[in-house]
């Protein structure tokens, strides 16, 4: 799928703004990459560009990047060195970056939100597929209140309660994504070592367990366990999470997240490489069925 074009070869965004589910993170990125192809049709560089809104050729680039919200002013000045000149045309830019600076649902939690996983929230918000390997716990979108203490409490031991609690809610609210109108399609690969960890006790592990049987049931959600018999050719030594996105402005994203902070990878070749990795999981690991029984298993064993 590829950006709709005007008669006179400027990308068209008038599409995005008939998608109310584009969140602001997302229309943040489709701005920033509709910026660029302005400005390269134009024949300015990032330098050019940067002086005529008083900044340099990294703020261009930021801005081109989606990693940061745009000023009015900013977006006027640009338009006119890009020679968009039409009220109409114009219009459509200002709206579009109305929605990408808009407040997204997480800014309620911005007390406890770390800016790191904020980015991934609108990712995972835009997503039209998220595809997840995890080793050491299982993925936030599956996780029950109760084991979600659990493993946060892990994450922040000497955090005051009212701080997780919050953590956890943010989690939960986190989790409506799969349920909307257009929810995502969520494809997890799970290290079976994850299920054998009773986090909470095993009164919480069993009704995790009990949630995932019935997570697996909905149409949108694969779920694998990938015994500890998968070969060290597919097995992949740290979690990671794949994003791909309707949206023909928006690459493919690799999420790796670390103990304080995360990296995002969309160069082609570092996707290529995840996903190549992700595909001998899903092919190594049990399939949705045998997972099925694997969980009915264990449920017996903790009982």
């Amino acid at each position: 799928m590829t950006a709709m074009m005007r008669p006179d070869g400027e990308p068209s965004i008038a599409r995005y703004l008939k998608e109310p589910q584009v969140g602001p993170t997302a229309a943040r990125i489709v701005l920033g990459a509709q910026l660029r192809r302005l400005r390269t049709g134009a024949g300015i560089s990032r330098e050019d560009a940067g002086r005529a809104i008083r900044g340099s050729h990294a703020k261009i680039t930021r801005l081109e990047r989606g990693q940061v919200g745009f000023k009015r002013q900013d977006l006027v000045d640009l338009l006119t060195l890009y020679r968009v000149l039409a009220p109409e045309r114009r219009d459509d830019y200002f709206e579009l970056a109305d929605q990408a600076n808009s407040a997204g649902w997480w800014h309620e939690y911005s007390d406890v939100l770390e800016d790191w996983f904020e980015l991934h929230l609108g990712l995972e918000e835009a997503a039209a597929l998220i595809r997840t390997y995890q080793v050491q716990f299982l993925p936030g979108l599956l996780q029950t209140e109760e084991y979600a203490q659990a493993v946060t409490r892990i994450g922040y031991p000497n955090a005051p309660q009212e701080k997780v609690d919050r953590l956890v809610a943010l989690r939960l609210e986190r989790q409506k994504l799969l349920t909307r109108t257009d929810a995502p399609r969520l494809w997890a690969v799970v290290d079976e070592a994850v299920l054998r960890r009773p986090f909470g006790g095993t009164e919480v592990m069993v009704a995790q367990l009990q949630h995932l049987l019935k997570a697996v049931q909905m149409p949108n959600v694969t779920l694998q366990i990938a015994p500890f018999s998968v070969g060290a050719n597919a097995a992949a030594g740290a979690p990671f999470s794949i994003l791909r996105f309707a949206e023909p402005e928006l690459p493919d994203k690799v999420y790796l997240e670390q103990l304080t902070s995360a990296l995002y990878l969309d160069k082609q070749e570092s996707v290529d490489q995840y996903t190549a990795v992700m595909d001998r999981l899903c092919t190594e690991a049990n399939t949705p069925q045998e997972t099925a029984d694997f969980l009915h298993q264990l449920i017996d064993q903790l009982g």
